[in-house]
């Protein structure tokens, strides 16, 4: 099994976990003619990529031109919140700023974005990715101006950078088959950056709603280490934190944002690990279990009720028949998720069924580890889960249901026909 470590000793953004990344792949054409199937307007943009020195240490920076941005001569990848004040991240906007103020940016709602990347000709897993990391960016930015993702208006999500830094990202880990990702904790910075909004601390307000939940501290002299790009993609991709785990390393790489200081370079490390040991056959990471007794809901709504957690990141969610107090049938209800999403999928339950309050237990859980292959079959490309001890020892082999059903619509065949030819042919 693979696992990309992220190295945060000096924080993480979008342009530098790309940077890294890049030190892990064999050609820079992988990003590029990636981000190509977005069909984002050329003229909009351009990529820097090159190889550059900071601090002794040799990486690669990666930086996105914007070639429409008037009002910014030589500006690349960055906002105001940097050019007024000692120190910073300048490699990345900071997302909470500049709320309701106009900008040469084009201005993208979520529900544009969306459009986009349900319309591109990324892998699916991808778009399913991307999509995940905007939702939750923009509940975030909700979050920080007190109002909701669909009401909010902001160009930040919009804007050009945050899109390839997010989705060239994505296509980077789809290259290396969706990788296990293990992070070290995140150095946030220290300090101060000065926004529209007035001065703020750092982290950030976006950049720590993003972090609830994960290991951080602060390290090194004042800036902004991690931006709001960077918090969100060690969020969704990384399903651990700690030490660099036991195995080979068989690349690595680091990425640069625009500024350094004396102390430590604005990098961030990637290393590929390929782990042999039987030690890294099992995943065990804490979970948070949700529940409630219901007595008194129209069982139509459940429906809405489950499908809502799930889109927010429910791991798992289950109705349970119980028997109440004066002997009345009753409903538990049941939700799996990461601790850091308890808050928010328990605003959700009680909102949206009839509970007055929800449980909260916490749990370890022991996992194998799986991995999502694409599998070209008689009847069409399929995605296929392996659960596995090992590379050598795959203990089971599991075709995606929705894959399923896609082939048996088009094929006109029951879905047990169509298992059963996937069956034959893994």
């Amino acid at each position: 099994m693979k696992t990309i470590y992220l190295d945060c000793f000096a924080g993480i953004a979008g342009d530098m976990f790309i940077g890294a990344l890049l030190n892990l792949v064999p050609d820079k054409k992988i990003l590029v003619d990636g981000l190509k199937k977005l069909k984002l307007p050329e003229d909009e943009y351009e990529l820097i990529i090159e190889r550059a020195v900071k601090n002794s240490i040799a990486g690669i920076n990666f930086d996105v031109k914007l070639k429409h941005d008037h009002d910014h001569e030589n500006h690349t990848h960055e906002h105001d919140h940097t050019h007024n004040h000692d120190h910073g991240h300048e490699h990345e906007h900071d997302h909470t700023h500049d709320y309701g103020h106009e900008h040469d940016h084009t201005h993208r709602h979520l529900s544009d974005i969306e459009a986009m990347i349900t319309a591109s000709e990324l892998p699916l897993r991808v778009k399913q990715e991307s999509l995940k990391a905007f939702n939750l960016l923009a509940s975030a930015e909700a979050q920080v101006h007190g109002t909701t993702p669909d009401k909010i208006h902001f160009h930040e999500v919009g804007a050009v950078d945050s899109i390839i830094d997010i989705v060239g990202s994505l296509i980077l880990v789809d290259y290396l088959n969706w990788p296990r990702v293990i992070s070290s904790p995140v150095n946030v910075g220290s300090g101060t950056v000065k926004c529209a909004h007035g001065v703020l601390p750092v982290p950030a307000p976006a950049t720590e709603f993003l972090l609830h939940g994960l290991p951080v501290y602060s390290a090194g002299d004042p800036m902004e280490r991690t931006t709001p790009t960077g918090a969100l993609l060690v969020k969704i991709l990384a399903s651990g934190f700690g030490k660099i785990p036991s195995g080979k390393i068989v690349a690595s790489g680091f990425g640069f944002g625009n500024r350094s200081t004396p102390d430590m370079p604005n990098a961030l490390r990637a290393l590929l690990i390929e782990n042999e040991a039987s030690s890294e056959n099992f995943v065990q990471e804490k979970l948070a279990l949700l529940e409630c007794n219901i007595d008194d809901m129209n069982p139509q709504d459940y429906e809405l009720a489950i499908e809502k957690l799930f889109n927010s990141g429910a791991l798992d969610v289950w109705l349970e028949n119980i028997h109440m107090k004066k002997y009345r049938p009753g409903i538990k209800f049941c939700c799996l998720a990461h601790p850091e999403d308890t808050k928010k999928l328990g605003a959700l339950i009680l909102e949206n069924t009839t509970s007055q309050g929800v449980r909260i237990f916490e749990y370890d859980r022991l996992r194998l580890n799986w991995k999502l292959e694409k599998f070209s079959s008689s009847l069409g490309e399929i995605r296929i889960k392996s659960a596995y001890y090992d590379q050598e020892n795959i203990l089971r082999r599991t075709p995606e249901y929705e894959d399923l059903k896609a082939l048996s619509k088009q094929h006109s065949k029951t879905i047990q026909e169509v298992r059963a030819i996937i069956a034959k042919e893994i």
